[in-house]
């Protein structure tokens, strides 16, 4: 043994004495033999399973009160989250019900203003033959205002003769004649005063009524006047939310409009432009105003047939929760908005539009894709059944298919996805844009 092994036995015979332990059965004794080494050996056996299970259970220990905190966070941001979709489903049902309300308002003003069309339309007649009525009254007065002065020249004329007649044969035999011409002078004059007495009778009775008749004119302008500017206001306040909702969804209201328009270029019916009578005098400010009117009532019918082909509604309609929006989700990207919702829950078409795919597709399940206009498509992905065909054309509310869970998925939801182009573009661009209409 070398001197260095030698005095490390040394030291280890004063830490670790060696021991002996006995074996004792009903034969005999035997012992066992335990020098530092072995004790040595056995101490640091035993030191590392002690600390090796310290560790591991600390390590186990602490696990469990960061697992405990992670679930109790969980549970927090899970309270928080249900909080927050339940204001969010509060907030889309009440909004829900603006919308019906607004479509009941607009069913209304529609209805009023068919009403007030047709009443304009009878008071502008009623103003024509008015204002006939006024000019015939006003040439019958020139007419009588004419034959008077022909009566009074004409019995000037009989004066003037008479006297030349009695003139020209006093004391003569003559008188007969004479006589004869007087009587008929006499006729002639009181025939020419009760003429004359018709035609101021005439005359009041003309200037009576044609003051009537401007009375009921002024009253017939009041009246429209009032039906204008309540149309006005109806208009300017039904129109403007419609530009905002469309602006919102990033598109031009005024080329939405020029496509709607394209499409239904038919001529005729209740939004015919008014054609009154300015007799070569100006312009009618009151057609004017129908006509400006009816202008904004085209706009209003062409918003309404344009927001029936956009998709700002809401694909599910039954209970439902937001699970995945739009962007990135565990470093790829998610090209749509998630709607979770038990197997079987409808899913209604947004807008309207055909059906040009209706089949399974891959990592997206039973899949359909709507083509809208405006170069506008959407897709509903991972449904238990379809219910419409490729090439069916569907409109807004339609029933085309049912909440699953096909595909890559990890559990019951719809994936809806908008595209513009082919471009995916923030389905709630479009939702929340059309919130305060559907």
């Amino acid at each position: 043994m070398t001197g260095f092994g030698h005095k490390l036995h040394v030291m280890l015979e004063t830490r670790f004495p060696e021991k002996r332990l006995f074996l004792r059965s009903d034969a005999e004794t035997r012992f066992i033999r335990l020098g530092p080494v072995t004790q040595l050996t056995a101490w640091s056996v035993t030191t590392v399973v002690l600390a090796w299970t310290i560790v591991a259970t600390a390590i186990v220990i602490m696990d469990s009160i960061g697992a405990g905190n992670f679930r109790a966070q969980a549970l927090r941001d899970q309270m928080t989250y249900e909080e927050r979709l339940n204001e969010l489903s509060s907030e889309r049902d009440r909004r829900a019900a603006e919308a019906r309300a607004a479509q009941d308002r607009f069913s209304s003003a529609l209805e009023q203003i068919s009403a007030m069309q047709t009443e304009l339309l009878r008071s502008e007649e009623r103003r024509r033959e008015l204002e006939t009525g006024i000019e015939v009254i006003q040439a019958s007065l020139r007419r009588t205002m004419s034959e008077r002065e022909a009566a009074r020249d004409r019995a000037r004329a009989l004066t003037a003769t008479l006297e030349d007649d009695t003139a020209a044969m006093p004391g003569t035999p003559g008188g007969t004649s004479s006589a004869a011409t007087v009587d008929m002078l006499a006729e002639a004059l009181a025939e020419t005063a009760q003429e004359r007495d018709k035609i101021a009778a005439d005359a009041e009775y003309a200037l009576e009524h044609a003051s009537e008749m401007e009375l009921e004119l002024r009253l017939l302008r009041d009246k429209n006047d009032a039906i204008f500017s309540q149309l006005e206001e109806a208009f300017t306040v039904s129109v403007e939310p419609l530009d905002e909702m469309f602006r919102a969804a990033g598109m031009d209201p005024e080329r939405v409009l020029d496509t709607v328009r394209s499409g239904y270029s038919g001529t005729g019916g209740p939004l015919t432009p008014l054609q009154f009578s300015t007799r070569g005098g100006p312009v009618d400010p009151d057609a004017e105003r129908a006509n400006a009117i009816l202008r904004a009532m085209d706009r209003l019918n062409m918003y309404r047939l344009a927001a029936e082909k956009v998709p700002f509604d809401v694909p599910v309609k039954a209970g439902f929760r937001f699970t995945s929006g739009y962007g990135m989700r565990w470093g790829r990207m998610h090209n749509g908005t998630d709607f979770a919702a038990p197997v079987g829950t409808p899913i209604r078409a947004p807008a309207d539009g055909v059906v040009t795919f209706a089949g399974w597709s891959s990592g997206y399940g039973r899949m359909v894709k709507i083509r809208h206009d405006f170069g506008i498509e959407t897709r509903y992905a991972h449904q238990s059944r379809i219910r419409v065909e490729e090439g069916q054309r569907v409109s807004r509310g339609d029933h085309i298919g049912d909440i699953g869970n096909s595909g890559r998925s990890t559990g019951p939801h719809l994936h809806y996805e908008i595209r513009e182009s082919g471009s995916p573009v923030n389905p709630m661009t479009y939702i929340r844009a059309g919130q305060d209409v559907f």
